[in-house]
């Protein structure tokens, strides 16, 4: 009897081995290979939306491994970096110098801010993004939580209670175009001090040519 032809397109038959059957946790490997790509600039917007929608509907292991076979191991991204995709990451500071986040820093899915009179400042300009949300619980007293942002990335401060704290939002030049790379959502208190939320600061060429920071040549 012939052998039937497998979605994947491969024939099977009666001496061939099964299609191994893809798990969660596969599907969410591949997801984060996909993300990190895409922060890394490997993946175009579309590309990412569409491999995206087929990981997470892939039902064999050989439907996911078509998907990343482009692309560089998360492990010698990651390591490259000098860190790993964690899911929390807790930073806890008391009366002692600032805590800063900047460069190509891996960004977890949660953050936990326990700090009194330290200035934060979160910079999102070249960090690596694995998650399409980012939730900060803060408990924070004084100085200034400071989130740097890029196109494609929003801020919700609804779920921030303040006590005596201000609030300074500067959306940073984009297209209505632009797609959505990440959500963070600021839940918690503040008390004292500030919360801004700003662009990159324009270097000195961008300031002469009045070109906005995060804006690509020709723009």
């Amino acid at each position: 009897m012939p052998g039937e032809i497998s979605p994947t397109g491969k024939q099977t038959g009666p001496g061939s081995p099964p299609e191994l059957r893809a798990s969660h946790a596969d599907r969410d490997r591949v997801v984060d290979v996909l993300r990190i790509a895409a922060g890394d600039g490997l993946l175009t917007a579309d590309e990412l939306d569409e491999r995206l929608e087929t990981a997470l509907s892939a039902r064999t292991l050989s439907e996911l491994a078509t998907l990343t076979v482009d692309l560089p191991p998360v492990s010698a991204s990651a390591g490259a970096l000098g860190a790993e995709v964690k899911d929390v990451v807790r930073i806890e500071q008391v009366h002692s110098g600032a805590v800063e986040r900047a460069g190509r820093w891996v960004v977890p899915r949660r953050m936990e801010l326990a700090v009194t009179y330290c200035a934060v400042t979160l910079d999102f300009t070249d960090a690596v993004i694995t998650h399409d949300t980012l939730r900060i619980d803060v408990a924070m007293t004084g100085k200034a939580l400071t989130l740097v942002t890029r196109p494609g990335i929003v801020v919700d401060t609804d779920g921030l209670q303040l006590v005596h704290t201000k609030v300074k939002y500067r959306q940073p030049a984009t297209s209505p175009a632009t797609p959505l790379v990440l959500r963070v959502e600021l839940v918690g208190q503040k008390a004292h001090g500030r919360v801004v939320v700003r662009p990159p600061r324009r270097t000195f060429a961008q300031w002469l040519l009045r070109r906005p920071a995060g804006r690509p040549e020709g723009a």
